[in-house]
């Protein structure tokens, strides 16, 4: 079990060279577990979109950990959990399918609840993948006191001799609060293979600029919205670009993007009272958007019903899954 005081990195031995390392880690849990917010923490930057709404990953988005020892390449895949939809089977199988692939699974179970069956079906499909190395984070540990976290330490590897699975690491964390996010980044480092950089410096994920954007969009119109409506949102970026003949030093980057919905009264929904609401996804969306590029944006985003698009495997080709 990792301690939960920071320790500063050993020093090697004057002259000794410390092997370079890279790898995979991916992040998974029940939804709304914490898994984007660590992502973004450990990246130092928004990479993922967060919300207090279930299943707001879809996509698995890679964040990229630059240090001068190791290169941490951060998978963050949509919630483990059992699928009512088709659309609920193919991120399953696309969870499945990443963790088969990565170098460490990190099973993210928040400390403000108890464990329930949710994690106990993630940490039974964990047993089955047998090569790869298991860590357990205590998530959102701003949000319980010690006591509580204590308990929830001792019920994680309870979990594990349970369900057959060795954690090499048990660490509490608390992604918004900054608590012990660097000692789990020096943890995950040090379970990686030796290995060459994979990205170029300065990359902060390998998702196309259009998967961002639209995601983005999606968090902005997940705020507020009906428990029913997160799931039957989607996104589509149809053209994006800089708008030609701009001075150089006055660019403004122009998105004429979609956003899906399955039913007519959604759609009254998500344009609100005289467009209002609409309105005010599109002015939250654009300022992520220029906080993200640092350049001025033209946002022109429509509301579009695709009908039951989770349940059409036409639809959901259309959209991307």
């Amino acid at each position: 079990m990792a301690d939960t005081q920071d320790t500063p990195d050993q020093q090697d031995e004057p002259g000794e060279q410390a092997e370079h390392k890279s790898g995979f880690v991916s992040f998974v849990g029940r939804p709304n577990a914490g898994k984007s917010t660590l992502t973004n923490a450990l990246v130092g930057t928004k990479v993922v979109i967060t919300s207090s709404k279930p299943q707001t990953t879809r996509t698995v988005v890679r964040g990229i950990v630059h240090r001068p020892d190791a290169q941490l390449i951060l998978v963050d895949t949509p919630g483990l959990h059992r699928p009512r939809t088709l659309l609920g089977e193919r991120l399953n199988d696309l969870v499945k399918t990443t963790l088969g692939e990565v170098d460490v699974v990190a099973v993210c179970l928040p400390a403000n609840e108890k464990i329930g069956p949710g994690d106990r079906f993630i940490v039974r499909e964990m047993a089955k993948i047998k090569r790869t190395v298991k860590v357990a984070i205590a998530t959102k540990t701003d949000l319980a006191d010690a006591e509580r976290i204590g308990e929830h330490l001792l019920d994680i590897q309870k979990l594990g001799a349970e369900a057959g699975v060795e954690w090499a690491e048990i660490v509490p964390v608390s992604a918004q609060a900054g608590d012990q996010v660097g000692l789990l980044a020096d943890l995950l480092v040090g379970l990686l293979p030796a290995g060459p950089q994979l990205y170029p410096d300065g990359d902060l994920s390998d998702a196309p600029e259009e998967t961002i954007v639209a995601e983005l969009i999606r968090e902005a119109a997940l705020e507020g919205v009906r428990d029913e409506l997160p799931h039957s949102i989607a996104v589509v970026v149809e053209e994006m670009g800089l708008r030609e003949g701009r001075d150089d030093d006055k660019p403004l980057l122009d998105i004429h993007a979609n956003l899906y919905v399955e039913r007519d009264s959604q759609k009254g929904i998500m344009i609100g009272h005289k467009g209002a609401r609409l309105r005010d996804v599109g002015k939250a969306a654009r300022l992520q958007i220029e906080a993200l590029f640092g350049t001025p944006v033209y946002l022109d985003l429509h509301i579009k019903i695709a009908k039951d698009w989770q349940r059409d495997p036409r639809q959901l080709r259309k959209l991307g899954f």
